[in-house]
C-alpha cells in the first residue's frame, strides 16, 4: 500500500490551497485509491510545512554549548575544541534484526569485516545493518533500475541532489518507500528523544503525497539526514600560490580573470581551474528554483536562459576555455581537481566546502603543502554578489515498503541513536571510529584520522548519514574553524532569496529533458564545440520542448504563494 489516508492531515487545511497545491500539484499527479501505485510525468508540487502528523518537537539538550554562537542553519554554531563527549543514550534498546542498506561510496569500497563496524551495532543495541556500496558516480541514475526492481535491501540512501534523475520522484517515494507516518507522529520523545529533537522541518520536508491535491494523502516516507544551511559550496583556492606570484585574492569576476591570466601557462601544465560549471552563474546573477525567476517588471516567469546575463556567463566560460586557463581535458568530467590543487597544477577548485578542514588535516600530517581558502562573495560587471544558502535537508534513509512495522521500530532505534550531536560518545564513535585504531588525539585534543580511519570512516559515507544529528556544527581543525564561521558571516548579506519556500517543486519530465539538453548544449559553448552565437537557437528549442510549458507551473506556484 502506498500511502495511508488520514483525516486532519494539516494544522492549516488552507495551507494545501495557500501553497498551490489545489492549482498546480493536482495537474501534477491523478486523484487515485491511496493503495495503487502512480504514475505521471507532469510534475508535482508538494507544501512541506504546516502539518499536523509529524514527530511533536521536543528539545534534546545539547551536553556541551558550541565555542562560537551563529544563527543557525545559515551560518552554524562552530566548535574550536574538542569537548570531553558524553554519553547521549542512557536506555539502550536490544535489536536482533538483520537488514541491508544501499548506499553511495565515492572511490574504493571500505572493507566490511573492520572493527569498526561491529563496534557500532553494540553501541547502537545489536541490530545488524549490512551496507551495500554503490559508486556515488552512477548511483542517482542506476537508482532507478534498483528501485523499480525492487533490489536495494531494507532500505536506501538518497541525498536531495540525486532526485532529479528520476522523471517523477514523488511517484518512486509513494510506489516504493515505507509510510512513517503512524510510527512517528505526535510524541515520540519516549522512545526516540533524538529523533523527537530534530528540527520540526527536517520531517516536514520528508513528507510527499500521492495526491497533493487531497491533503489526506500527505505522508511521511523519509528519515531526514542533516538539517543544513550556507554555503554548501564554494570555490577554493590556494592561496599560498597566490602569494608566491604576488597575485591578491580577487573580489570580483574581472579581478578573478586577471588572477587566471597572470597564473594560467598551459605549456607548462598549470591551469587555474580543472572545471567551472555548476558554481559560476551566481556570479552573473543567476539564481532562482530549476532556473526560474519571478521577474516583476515584465510580470511574468523568466528562466535564467533567457536573461542576458547568461550570455555574459557564457562568454565568460568560453573565454576559460579559448585562452587555456582550464584543463584540455575539463571536457571529460573525469578530472581529479582536489588532488592536482593539493599538486600545485590547478590553482582554483570548485568543491564543497569540507573540503577546507580536509585540506588542513592533510597538510598537519604532512600529505600537503599550503593553504585553501574560499573566494569572497564575487560578481560580475558591478553587480551585487549573490549566494546560494542550501537550507534544508540533505537527503534522507527510505525504507522498503515491505518491512514490518516491528521492523521499521528497530530501524528507528538506530536512526535515533545516529542522531547523536558532536559533543556525544556516539557522535565519536560513528564519526570517528575506535581511539588508538581509526583516529587518535593531537596535542590540542582534536581526533586526527589514522590512515585506516581516513581510508574505512572519514571518506565513505557508511552510517554517517542514516539519520541527521539534532543539531549541526562547524568542527574540525581550530583555525579553519574560526576562519570558516568569519566566512559565513560575510556572506549573510548576499543570502539569494528562495521565491518558492516551505514547498517543494519537482518540474515535468519534459521540461527536465528539455533542462538537461541544454545544459549539454552549455557544455558544449563552454568547451569549443559549438558558437556562443548558437545561444539563440538553443534557447528557442528549449522553450519548445518543455521550457514554455514549464514557465506556467512554475508562474501558478509563484502566484498561489505569493497572490497575484
Amino acid at each position: 500500500m502506498a500511502s495511508s489516508p488520514r483525516p486532519s492531515s494539516l494544522q492549516r487545511r488552507s495551507l494545501f490551497k495557500a501553497a498551490g497545491i489545489g492549482a498546480v500539484g493536482a495537474a501534477g499527479l491523478p486523484l487515485i485509491a491511496s493503495c495503487s501505485d502512480i504514475e505521471s510525468g507532469n510534475g508535482s508540487t508538494q507544501v512541506t510545512e504546516g502539518f499536523d502528523f509529524l514527530p511533536t518537537y521536543k528539545e534534546w539538550p545539547l551536553p556541551v554549548e558550541p565555542d562560537l554562537v551563529g544563527e543557525p542553519p545559515n551560518h552554524p554554531s562552530a566548535f574550536t575544541s574538542y569537548p570531553e563527549p558524553v554519553q547521549a543514550i542512557t536506555d539502550l534498546p536490544s535489536g536482533t534484526g538483520t537488514y541491508e542498506l544501499t548506499v553511495p561510496v565515492w572511490g574504493e569500497t571500505p572493507s566490511g569485516g573492520d572493527p569498526y563496524y561491529t563496534k557500532v551495532a553494540e553501541a547502537w543495541g545489536g541490530t545488524v545493518i549490512n551496507l551495500r556500496h554503490a559508486d556515488g558516480v552512477t548511483y542517482a541514475d542506476t537508482s532507478i533500475q534498483w528501485l523499480k526492481a525492487n533490489e536495494y535491501g531494507d532500505g536506501i540512501q538518497l541525498f536531495g541532489w540525486m532526485l532529479g534523475s528520476h522523471s517523477n520522484f514523488t511517484e518512486t517515494v509513494v510506489n516504493n518507500f515505507y509510510d512513517l507516518t503512524e510510527i512517528l507522529q505526535g510524541d515520540i520523545s519516549e522512545r526516540w528523544p533524538l529523533l523527537a529533537g530534530l528540527p520540526s522541518s527536517s520531517w516536514g520536508q520528508s513528507v510527499w503525497s500521492t495526491d497533493p491535491a487531497d491533503e489526506s494523502t500527505a505522508a511521511i516516507y523519509g528519515i531526514p539526514m542533516n538539517f543544513t544551511g550556507g554555503q554548501g559550496n564554494a570555490v577554493m583556492v590556494r592561496i599560498d600560490l597566490l602569494e608566491a606570484e604576488g597575485l591578491a585574492m580577487p573580489t570580483t569576476v574581472e579581478e578573478l580573470l586577471d588572477v587566471c591570466r597572470a597564473w594560467s601557462d598551459d605549456a607548462a601544465g598549470r591551469w587555474a581551474f580543472a572545471g567551472l560549471d555548476w558554481f559560476v552563474p551566481q556570479w552573473f546573477g543567476l539564481g532562482g528554483t530549476d532556473g526560474w525567476n519571478w521577474d516583476p517588471d515584465q510580470e511574468k516567469m523568466i528562466h535564467n536562459a533567457e536573461r542576458p546575463e547568461f550570455t555574459e556567463m557564457m562568454a565568460f566560460r568560453r573565454t576559460l576555455w579559448d585562452e587555456k586557463l582550464i584543463h584540455p581535458d575539463a571536457p571529460t568530467g573525469t578530472l581529479d581537481a582536489g588532488a592536482m590543487q593539493q599538486a600545485g597544477q590547478i590553482l582554483f577548485t570548485q568543491d564543497n566546502i569540507g573540503r577546507w578542514n580536509e585540506y588542513v588535516l592533510k597538510v598537519k600530517k604532512g600529505e600537503a603543502e599550503g593553504e585553501i581558502n574560499p573566494l569572497p562573495a564575487l560578481a560580475a560587471n558591478g553587480r551585487e554578489p549573490m549566494v546560494y544558502m542550501a537550507s534544508g535537508v540533505d537527503g534522507w534513509t527510505f525504507l522498503n515498503k515491505d518491512l514490518s512495522r516491528e521492523q521499521v521500530e528497530e530501524i528507528l532505534d538506530v536512526a535515533n541513536w545516529c542522531a547523536a550531536p558532536y559533543g556525544t560518545k556516539e557522535y565519536e564513535l560513528l564519526q570517528y571510529g575506535v581511539e588508538g585504531e581509526h583516529f587518535t588525539l593531537d596535542d590540542e585534543g582534536n581526533p586526527v584520522y589514522t590512515e585506516l580511519g581516513s581510508k574505512l570512516i572519514q571518506t565513505p559515507i557508511n552510517y554517517k548519514q542514516m539519520c541527521g544529528q539534532v543539531q549541526t556544527f562547524i568542527t574540525g581543525d581550530p583555525d579553519m574553524v574560526a576562519k570558516r564561521f568569519e566566512y559565513n558571516a560575510s556572506i549573510q548579506q548576499y543570502a539569494a532569496p528562495n521565491a518558492f519556500e516551505g514547498i517543494r517543486i519537482e518540474g515535468p519530465a519534459d521540461f527536465k529533458a528539455a533542462a538537461q539538453t541544454l545544459w549539454d548544449q552549455q557544455q558544449d559553448i563552454a568547451f569549443g564545440r559549438s558558437e556562443l552565437s548558437s545561444i539563440p537557437d538553443m534557447v528557442e528549442t528549449f522553450l519548445a520542448n518543455g521550457g514554455e510549458a514549464a514557465r506556467q507551473y512554475y508562474t501558478d506556484a509563484y502566484k498561489a504563494i505569493h497572490g497575484e
